[in-house]
């Protein structure tokens, strides 16, 4: 069943970002067709990530009481479902598809590292993990450079409702996929309950699962998880600055041309798809801290380089696109290595993501408003250096004692 599962996975991430990266590649048309403000189209793409926030305590509840499978298939079909009223309707259907969008997301975001944990082997988390943060990139390329061919061809609305044909590919595939589960584990049921019947002594040895609660998480968990907290809250900071004021800063301070501006943005998205195979593989031969400090080294070189050297703004624009790519997997991974049940998997990786994405939906503005007030781009780039040591204080820590934890989430000695 692995390979299925990784498989459903790689489909599910797909769904992450394109419902949400469709409508940048468009915006002009969607204004001119809806009559928004600039206000309202900042909220196309502003609304899921404040969502991601305020909706992700409720989604690590939602995962806890009904279960990860039950929450994919709720993922993709409120996926499905904000991707057509936000392509058929008016304006206000637009935006109210759009959080649906933005609240089907949040729950894909939380379920997958649960999948993750409970599914894969423990020493092949980081490589799942890498590749699933890997799918959300490459989905969120193709969408940029598919929609406006799309919108050119058939209308900005028929463009973005053809991005749900793969959450609807997903809702059939995960449907399939837990129907087959099901039924295996029906049998698996079965047979056991015939050979306990033959041998009752196999009854009285078995033992019930324990499954801990996040109330019954030692406290050297809830601490990397405090320290994860800070540490996405930085990623999240670093990558929202840089994705969304990069092609203004290379327009003012380079001169570059718009398009030139925008393949280098596009660089960075790119590069973040070696960034989410190379922690995987350096978790391989090295030590746990080992790819968190050359993400973090990665990381820092964007604020810097952009700082002391602007002209080689392409390098600075591929080190943060690997570091922003490894970030996120080497976070995720320490998570779902470390929970010890599904339950503590969803509250942890809700925790984290709550502090993560408050911090992407404030930073932004903030960013701007720097820039405004100093006429000048170095202190919205000391914002991301502030961000980017903020990852690599508090991920080195988490790193050096999440090597401790076996899977299942018990500390051992040695955290190196």
């Amino acid at each position: 069943m692995l390979p299925w599962i990784v498989l459903g996975i790689v489909i599910l991430a797909l769904n992450l970002r394109t419902p949400i990266i469709g409508p940048t590649a468009i915006l002009p048309d969607i204004q001119e067709g809806t009559g928004f403000s600039a206000a309202g189209l900042g909220l196309l793409t502003g609304l899921p990530v404040l969502l991601f926030a305020l909706a992700t305590p409720l989604a690590g509840k939602f995962i806890t009481r009904l279960g990860a499978e039950a929450t994919v298939l709720a993922c993709l079909s409120g996926v499905l479902l904000g991707t057509v009223l936000r392509s058929v309707g008016p304006s206000w259907l637009v935006l109210a598809g759009t959080g649906i969008i933005g609240l089907a997301i949040t729950l894909g975001n939380i379920v997958v590292p649960v999948i993750i944990r409970r599914e894969v082997p423990w020493e092949q988390v980081s490589l799942v993990t890498g590749l699933y943060s890997a799918m959300m990139n490459v989905g969120s390329m193709a969408t940029l450079i598919g929609t406006g061919p799309l919108a050119a061809a058939f209308g900005w609305r028929w463009a973005l409702a053809a991005w749900g044909g793969l959450a609807f590919l997903g809702l059939g595939f995960w449907m399939v996929l837990i129907r087959v589960r099901v039924r295996r584990e029906g049998e698996a049921a079965r047979a056991a309950a015939a050979e306990s019947a033959d041998d009752p002594s196999l009854t009285e040895a078995a033992a019930p699962v324990v499954k801990p609660s996040w109330a019954e998480a030692p406290a050297s968990f809830r601490l990397i998880i405090a320290l994860l907290i800070i540490t996405f809250s930085g990623q999240s900071t670093a990558y929202y600055v840089t994705t969304t004021w990069l092609p203004s800063y290379l327009g003012d301070t380079i001169g570059l041309a718009p398009t030139a501006a925008g393949g280098t943005a596009s660089l960075f998205q790119i590069a973040a798809i070696l960034g989410a195979f190379g922690v995987p593989l350096l978790a391989m031969k090295t030590k746990p801290w080992v790819p968190v400090a050359i993400v973090a080294v990665l990381w820092l070189s964007l604020p810097v380089g952009l700082l002391a050297a602007p002209g080689a703004y392409w390098l600075w624009a591929t080190t943060g696109g690997i570091a922003q790519g490894g970030g996120f997997t080497a976070i995720f991974s320490i998570i779902a290595r470390t929970a010890g049940s599904d339950a503590q998997t969803a509250s942890a990786s809700a925790r984290v993501q709550f502090g993560g994405y408050l911090a992407a939906t404030l930073a932004p503005p903030f960013a701007g408003w720097l820039n405004t007030a100093t006429a000048g781009w170095t202190a919205p780039l000391l914002l991301i250096l502030a961000a980017t040591l903020a990852f690599t204080i508090t991920g080195l820590l988490a790193a050096r004692r999440a090597g401790g934890f076996p899977r299942g989430g018990r500390e051992v000695l040695d955290p190196d």
